[in-house]
């Protein structure tokens, strides 16, 4: 199932936290979520891991700004800027944080242990050298915006007439227990963030979430290998969509700021 990329939050509350709209107790509790906890390795002048906390003063200290997120999948480079390091990295866990204002950035490695039903997620925040230069391939919220409503409607219509399960109902069902938990008090984004972007993400979210219940639901009516790679097919471009839209939302904030100098 689609889920929110812990790059998300971290850019998402740092952010927050950089703008002085949240204090620090509040940025690392939404940052960690369910994890149980969150380290980073590699910050200067620290020879181990140190806490999100202690972490994001010191990313401060040394000149960032603000963080931007990075969402790469093989042959598309989103968000990054290199070095070819940097780049291999975040493409093997793909997702990373880019830092603006230093040339620093975050690549996570997940760890869980415990049996089911109680299992513990650490995660690793390990800090590598970046080049300072635009991110790649991520579209302006406006673009993003347009992007994700053609991209909704092409697959919708598209699985529709493959008869994929996860085109119809059930994925309505999961759109409709999204928006409840939104509903709840959920908050898509941290504070400070523009509502514009909050849009972006939610539709995001949408998209993103008819892609995981597409390929989850089994093939559906699309018994045949050309139907099957005719879903396929209809669902990358929409896939590259929705995570373009993501990109574009976590890094609103930085880029309002920017434009607002």
């Amino acid at each position: 199932m689609f889920s929110e990329p812990r790059s998300g939050r971290l850019a998402a509350w740092g952010n927050a936290l950089l703008a002085g709209l949240v204090s620090p107790d509040d940025a690392v509790l939404a940052i960690v979520g369910e994890d149980t906890v969150h380290r980073v390795a590699g910050l200067p002048g620290e020879s181990a891991p140190v806490g999100l906390t202690l972490a994001l003063g010191r990313l401060r200290t040394l000149g960032v700004t603000g963080l931007r997120v990075a969402l790469p999948a093989p042959g598309h480079p989103l968000g990054l800027s290199g070095p070819p390091e940097f780049n291999a990295r975040a493409l093997e866990a793909e997702e990373a944080v880019v830092c603006h204002g230093a040339a620093f950035g975050l690549v996570p490695e997940v760890s869980e242990a415990g049996p089911a039903g109680d299992v513990h997620v650490e995660v690793v925040w390990h800090v590598l050298p970046v080049r300072e230069a635009p991110p790649a391939d991520v579209p302006s919220l406006g673009e993003a915006e347009r992007e994700l409503a053609e991209a909704l409607r092409d697959a919708t219509e598209v699985l529709s007439k493959l008869d994929v399960a996860g085109s119809g109902p059930v994925a309505e069902a999961a759109i409709d227990a999204y928006r409840s938990r939104a509903a709840r008090g959920r908050e898509v984004l941290a504070p400070g963030y523009p509502p514009r972007a909050v849009r972006v993400l939610e539709l995001a979210h949408r998209v993103g979430m008819l892609i995981s219940l597409a390929y989850e639901n089994g093939h559906g009516g699309a018994v045949s290998a050309s139907e099957m790679a005719a879903r396929s097919l209809a669902l990358r471009p929409v896939e590259r969509t929705a995570r373009r839209a993501q990109v574009a939302a976590y890094d609103s904030m930085v880029e309002e700021r920017e434009r607002g100098r």
